[in-house]
């Protein structure tokens, strides 16, 4: 069976498509076929104007086109399509919505924060893992970032803050934001023993891959802060040369090891794994359990 997941986010829109098939064990099997990303960055509008611009709107309409015919290509026999912290946002979202579908046939729910968070926590990576620990799952996007914490092989909060890299750039996240943040960590993790963050979105696989770290090692609070001053001491131009980053990619890095990095201390969490997983692959295991529940 095939599946497909599109995720609009606030930065990028990703079309993830899978094969899932049965072990022997009569467990479901995930394997990427395809994970296509397209530099949207709705938020550079929305948080300005509040408004998805007739350039953007362009822009996303035939990115879903290009999915659907990808979808085609590949056979897709069901996909879901999710929207994140920018189309939150956007007073014109329902007109854009409507017209992708009626133009694609692709049915986007714009989806809350909280939602978000327990779609990367779809992923179950902590269950896998060391039991004895307990697991903080970041999810640093655009828009937002989405906290959930598993302890005791249970779900213990999952919570999202209007705290993204686009809205740090444009300085549009309000600092009692910050606090809130803040607090709801010091509530509900610190004084917690042996917690260990799981970090997911594109910026912390992109400085997991810089690092040249073994897949499954964790990377240090005080590897994040010497990138966090390393990437920063450069202009935005020669982040783009030295590192070989994409532009998309370069302007945003720095705003997110800040998040990281913020987090991690709040909590007192001194390593972050990173399993290269993301909102994309969370939609797929939500399709599937839907499919078969």
């Amino acid at each position: 069976m095939r599946l497909a997941a599109i995720d609009i986010g606030t930065n990028a829109c990703r079309l993830l498509i899978s094969e899932v098939t049965i072990d022997d064990n009569n467990k479901p099997q995930f394997t990427k076929l395809n994970l296509v990303r397209v530099p949207l960055r709705l938020g550079f509008d929305v948080f300005e104007t509040g408004l998805i611009s007739k350039g953007k709107k362009g822009m996303i309409l035939q990115t879903m086109k290009a999915y659907a015919h990808l979808m085609n290509a590949y056979g897709v026999e069901k996909n879901i399509a999710v929207a994140t912290s920018a189309m939150r946002d956007a007073k014109n979202r329902d007109e854009v919505v409507r017209k992708i579908f009626l133009e694609t046939g692709i049915s986007i729910k714009v989806i809350t924060g909280d939602f978000e968070a327990s779609l990367i926590y779809e992923n179950h990576i902590a269950e896998n893992l060391n039991e004895n620990n307990a697991y903080l799952y970041i999810d640093v996007g655009g828009g937002s970032t989405e906290l959930t914490f598993f302890c005791n092989k249970e779900l213990v909060f999952k919570k999202s803050f209007n705290i993204g890299t686009i809205r740090l750039l444009k300085d549009t996240v309000d600092e009692t934001m910050w606090d809130t943040m803040k607090e709801t960590i010091r509530e509900k993790i610190k004084g917690q023993k042996n917690v260990m963050a799981i970090g997911t979105g594109g910026n912390i696989n992109k400085v997991f891959s810089l690092s040249k770290k073994k897949e499954g090692k964790p990377l240090t609070l005080e590897l994040l802060k010497d990138y966090h001053r390393e990437f920063s001491s450069f202009s935005l131009e020669d982040r783009i040369k030295t590192y070989n980053l994409r532009e998309d990619r370069a302007d945003v890095i720095v705003p997110a090891l800040l998040i990281y990095i913020q987090i991690m201390k709040w909590a007192d969490i001194d390593e972050i794994l990173v399993p290269k997983i993301g909102l994309a692959d969370g939609l797929i295991q939500h399709l599937y359990a839907e499919m078969n529940p």
